[in-house]
């Protein structure tokens, strides 16, 4: 029985986690879903120590269930506690591995999908995308009007650089360059992707990393800036 209680936690946090912004669970109202699932192990516990109690090992029993309830207590308090922890461990993840995309929802038939990226510790949001099947890092950047790889990005995404004219001036960092149009298959961020998408190929050294710009982003449903996070939705 204490396994069972232990069980039920876990099924609830796992349950509350994958319905995402849904209203109900199980056919309970959402918010009435952890009244009911954190009381019904609690006392689940206490009945695996009154079992226990029946067959005359009292000390035995007593111990044991005062451990139990106290494992008990702290899933209870992690359960309760499960946002601000998720928070934390965001901020851990994108400061080890920057450009971390968590999927918030992974939406239905290619719509309603929502992602979020969290600010670096050096200001900019970066975005771990995959342009044509193939994983790209780019700066997140509402000033871009396109899309904009680096030579090496490119050519990481199967882009001929041979055959590319550039002949589209761009201000960079470095000052004026020249850049060659291109279209990409798809752009993906977590569970969001965007097909035909208008981009530049700037010539080697005119980017120190490609850019995610207006040519995907507008064509989401919306994307806000909230704090050091982003949320983009299709």
């Amino acid at each position: 029985m204490i396994f069972l209680a232990i069980g039920l936690l876990v099924v609830s946090v796992v349950l509350y986690a994958l319905t995402g912004e849904g209203d109900t669970i199980a056919g309970l109202p959402r918010e009435d879903f952890p009244r009911l699932a954190a009381p019904l192990s609690i006392l689940i516990f206490l009945m695996a120590g009154v079992t226990r109690l029946s067959v005359g090992r009292a000390a035995e029993a007593l111990k044991a269930l005062g451990s139990w309830m106290a494992i008990g207590l702290v899933l209870v308090a992690l359960y309760a506690y499960r946002a601000e922890i998720g928070e934390v461990s965001d901020r851990v993840v994108q400061e080890l591995q920057p450009g971390t995309v968590q999927t918030v929802s992974q939406g239905a038939g290619g719509r309603g999908a929502v992602v979020k990226i969290r600010r670096t510790s050096g200001g900019h949001f970066i975005a771990r995308t995959k342009v044509n099947g193939r994983s790209v890092r780019m700066i997140v950047d509402t000033g871009a009007s396109t899309v904009v790889l680096r030579p090496e990005d490119a050519r990481r995404a199967r882009i001929e650089l041979g055959a590319l004219s550039y002949t589209v001036p761009v201000d960079t960092a470095n000052g004026r360059a020249f850049a060659a149009r291109i279209k990409l298959d798809k752009v993906t961020v977590g569970a969001l992707t965007i097909e035909n998408v208008d981009a530049l190929v700037t010539r080697p050294g005119a980017l120190q990393q490609s850019l995610l710009g207006m040519s995907f982003l507008s064509r989401l449903r919306s994307y806000e800036f909230s704090g050091n996070q982003l949320l983009m939705r299709s």
